[in-house]
């Protein structure tokens, strides 16, 4: 039977308890929050692409907010923050401009691990432009939906054009990023009131 060196062994016995404790924690049962009506929407709008996405849709993420509420791993010490991820429709509006709605508490904040009630909250949105095998995904943080901060990628033409390869593009913050700044597109992220 081979041995492994010490170091060796103490790290693949940390990364494996690491790995049951995030399973655990990251897989833990939420409840559903009973009052949805805290919403924002989401205004995800097109500049200049050269042609159609196949779908849009995206995906809200929520994480604990107060990781002491979390119990330590064993080994390590640290704590894993348990998050959720939710799909979210993205509905056209017009030409080039899609909304969606989302909730700013879809679960409800309990004692789920007996050290004190954590409390979820939103971390960010994401809109998903699918072209091909190209995932084009611009987010906007809570920090920017809630101050109502215009959030605006570029993509390079040129990986819309290339659709074949698959991968996920989340674009730049400027069209100089790419070596022609000029064959390039945005998306804008921005939130809003919700509708109802």
């Amino acid at each position: 039977m081979a041995c492994l060196p010490l170091a060796a062994g103490f790290a693949m016995i940390s990364g494996l308890a690491h790995s049951a404790y995030a399973a655990a924690t990251s897989s833990v049962a939420v409840q559903p929050n009973p009052d949805t009506s805290r919403r924002i929407g989401i205004i995800a709008t097109v500049e200049g692409a050269p042609g159609p996405f196949d779908r849009v849709d995206g995906h809200a993420d929520y994480r604990v907010s107060n990781a002491a509420c979390t119990p330590l791993t064993p080994v390590t010490g640290a704590t894993v923050v348990p998050e959720q991820r939710v799909p979210v429709t993205f509905d056209r509006q017009a030409d080039g401009t899609f909304r969606a709605e989302v909730v700013l508490a879809p679960f409800r904040d309990e004692d789920y691990f007996g050290q004190g009630v954590c409390h979820w909250a939103l971390a960010g949105v994401v809109a998903d432009f699918h072209r091909g095998l190209v995932d084009f995904s611009p987010a906007i943080g809570l920090a920017d939906a809630a101050s109502s901060r215009t959030i605006v990628k570029h993509f390079s033409n040129a990986s819309y054009r290339n659709a074949d390869h698959a991968r996920i593009d989340i674009g730049a913050d400027k069209p100089a990023a790419f070596n022609n700044p000029q064959d390039t597109f945005a998306i804008q992220l921005r939130a809003m009131p919700a509708s109802r």
